[in-house]
């Protein structure tokens, strides 16, 4: 009786191919599906609506009635473009533009890290069929809706004061709305390289505040540096000044297409950007 070894062939063991991850860069996948985030945030600042709008209208108001009357009794009238202009009204186009500003990065950045870091509802939204994508465009949408809502109460403040008059004003709203979405968009980019709140400092000091100072707000640019003067030409908040400031004269924009294409060209190109550092910041 013969035994026949049976020789057992060995394979080698089977090396599991992940498959490629997207590209980080990809263009933006938006559905309809940011509408529930964007109302789940809405559902919860109508709890805390009138401290919230307080807190934001108060400083400009403040900074108005500061500046505008008490430094501008000093002041009088500012040269814009060869003609004499009340440096109340003077002040108050150009911080109208910086409340947007400031609203909207204010809520893309504490309050949007708050929920992305701190609370992990980003996360709990993501477990239902909600993409990232989604979610960081509501944030960024919310984050406009709150600063044109800001804005539309303090312009309602500075036409009941008697500021000014101009009809052209309405079209005011849609350029505050557009200046939301710029500054939410760049606010977010921070958010996404954020590990504390302690990190918005850089935000704030070495963009925010420059911006401010450099985009004629608080007084003409032509009064700045030739250097300096040629950085203010480019910033968001220069166009936003340059569009807005002749409505609240009863004048179209000087350049108008330009300093719109301005806003629009950082607007996508920020929300781009902090797309793709979220993705990667939950890709990790």
């Amino acid at each position: 009786m013969t035994t026949e070894a049976t020789t057992s062939t060995s394979q080698p063991p089977a090396i599991a191919v992940q498959a490629p991850q997207p590209a980080l860069l990809r263009p933006p996948q938006i559905s309809w599906r940011w509408w529930p985030v964007f109302r789940r945030n809405l559902l919860v600042w109508r709890k805390l609506a009138v401290p919230s709008l307080v807190g934001n209208i108060a400083e400009p108001l403040i900074t108005l009635v500061a500046f505008g009357y008490g430094l501008g009794m000093l002041i009088g009238q500012v040269q814009l473009n060869g003609s004499p202009v009340p440096y109340i009204l003077f002040l108050a186009s150009g911080s109208i533009c910086m409340s947007a500003m400031n609203a909207a990065s204010f809520e893309a950045l504490y309050s949007a890290f708050s929920r992305m870091h701190v609370q992990k509802t980003w996360d709990g939204i993501m477990n239902a069929p909600v993409r990232l994508d989604d979610v960081v465009f509501a944030e960024m949408l919310w984050a406009a809706y709150k600063s044109l809502f800001t804005s539309a109460v303090i312009l309602a403040v500075m036409l009941a004061l008697g500021i000014s008059h101009s009809p052209m004003l309405i079209l005011a709203l849609p350029l505050l709305g557009l200046v939301g979405i710029v500054f939410a968009s760049i606010a977010l980019i921070f958010n996404a390289l954020a590990k504390g709140y302690d990190f918005f400092t850089y935000y704030f000091s070495l963009f925010l505040t420059p911006t401010m100072f450099l985009s004629g707000v608080f007084f003409p640019r032509d009064q700045l540096p030739g250097v300096m003067r040629v950085i203010s030409d480019w910033l968001p908040l220069t166009a936003a000044v340059e569009l807005i400031r002749p409505l609240f004269l009863d004048q179209w924009p000087a350049q108008g297409l330009r300093h719109l294409a301005v806003l629009v060209v950082y607007g996508v190109a920020a929300f781009w950007i902090a797309l793709a550092l979220t993705r990667r910041r939950f890709r990790n």
